[in-house]
């Protein structure tokens, strides 16, 4: 295949897929019932040409019928007062008016046929219009159900996977915070044990010596309240003798 021929093909391949979804099921069928009663209405107005012209020949037999008897008491009375050229000449115009009315018979009787086969084409025609109208009712209301619980699907299924990524965010939140506590409760733990040094307690190095020291030689409180009642000030201690008394 030459790529002449590819291209054509691919293009009508994508011509086809994006009429597709431009296409409205629903438009189309309006779109085709409209035809049908464009149809309709043009067999209508033949059966009324007709109708008129059948009508119209109608009346031309008629106004020929009523212009023959007309013809024909002339001619009576022309023969009643001794004119016979002029009853000759009424017999005359009253054969002719006669020949016309047979001349028109054959006219009306094709067009009285003509109208009758309209007539019946007419009628069903108009059936199959109501018909295709129904059903086209039908299958937009369908069409249109369908369309709507495609939507309400589509928009379930949206929430359904925006709730899947708020979940997965919610889990990862609580691991995170599992994780921050344990992490805390971790160092609570170091920092009781001694591991860790509190960073709110005093700058300096923690002697651990001189605090057991200080546990077991407490200031003798007794002998400093008994100096402060006799008024002498606390005697210092020397350094090296405290523990002795």
């Amino acid at each position: 295949m030459s790529i002449t021929k590819r291209l054509a093909l691919l293009f009508r391949v994508k011509a086809n897929k994006v009429l597709d979804r431009a296409e409205d099921p629903r438009e189309v069928l309006d779109y085709s019932y409209q035809r049908q009663t464009e149809m309709l209405a043009q067999v209508r107005r033949g059966l009324a040409d007709v109708a008129t012209s059948r009508k119209r020949l109608e009346l031309q037999a008629r106004q020929l019928g009523q212009s023959a008897d007309r013809l024909q008491a002339q001619a009576a009375r022309a023969v009643q007062q001794g004119q016979d050229d002029l009853a000759r000449e009424a017999l005359t115009r009253r054969a002719a008016a006669l020949a016309q009315i047979q001349e028109l018979q054959p006219q009306h009787d094709a067009l009285k046929a003509e109208e009758d086969k309209l007539t019946v084409a007419q009628q069903r025609l108009q059936a199959k219009v109501e018909a295709f109208r129904t059903r086209k009712e039908t299958i937009k209301a369908t069409y249109t159900a369908a369309e709507a619980q495609t939507k309400i699907s589509e928009a379930v299924s949206g929430i359904s996977e925006e709730m899947g990524d708020v979940g997965l965010a919610m889990q990862r939140a609580q691991d995170k915070t599992a994780e921050m506590q344990s992490r805390a409760q971790a160092l609570d733990e170091l920092m009781a044990s001694g591991a860790l040094e509190d960073a709110s307690s005093p700058i300096g190095p923690h002697d651990d010596i001189q605090a057991a020291l200080d546990a077991a030689n407490p200031p003798d409180i007794d002998r400093e309240l008994a100096q402060l009642k006799a008024g002498a000030a606390p005697a210092q201690l020397e350094p090296g003798k405290e523990g002795q008394s």
